[in-house]
């Protein structure tokens, strides 16, 4: 069975800056990307960056929300492991629950439960 669990969440002043980590526990065949989203309370689920697992020549591409572009950094690990999400400068409007998916061409999509991120002085 496969798990994906966020951590890294928190309180957080503005212009501080967070790590989310995303750790996959199980397997998951033939995964094209890897990603995070938000939701803030009342709001629809938003993409915040993702990034498509190429092969060994082209590489990864990233892609980010315009809001976050220059602030947040994405990254995975090599081995599909996990993917993790760097917050810089943030701000009170990124408050919000940040979720990791990967989606996989031959299993789906898989969702993680959610971390926290409130900026708030």
């Amino acid at each position: 069975q496969v798990h994906l669990v966020e951590s890294g969440g928190g309180l957080v002043q503005p212009g501080g800056s967070l790590r989310l980590s995303c750790v996959i526990s199980g397997s998951i065949p033939n995964i094209v990307s890897m990603g995070w989203y938000r939701q803030a309370p009342g709001k629809q689920r938003d993409m915040v960056a993702i990034i498509t697992r190429n092969d060994r020549i082209r590489g990864d591409r990233t892609a980010y929300a315009n809001s976050v572009q220059g602030r947040f950094t994405i990254s995975a690990d090599n081995a599909n492991n996990a993917v993790y999400l760097q917050m810089n400068s943030l701000k009170p409007e990124d408050t919000a629950t940040y979720y990791c998916k990967v989606i996989s061409s031959r299993a789906g999509d898989f969702w993680g439960q959610g971390t926290q991120v409130t900026v708030s002085s």
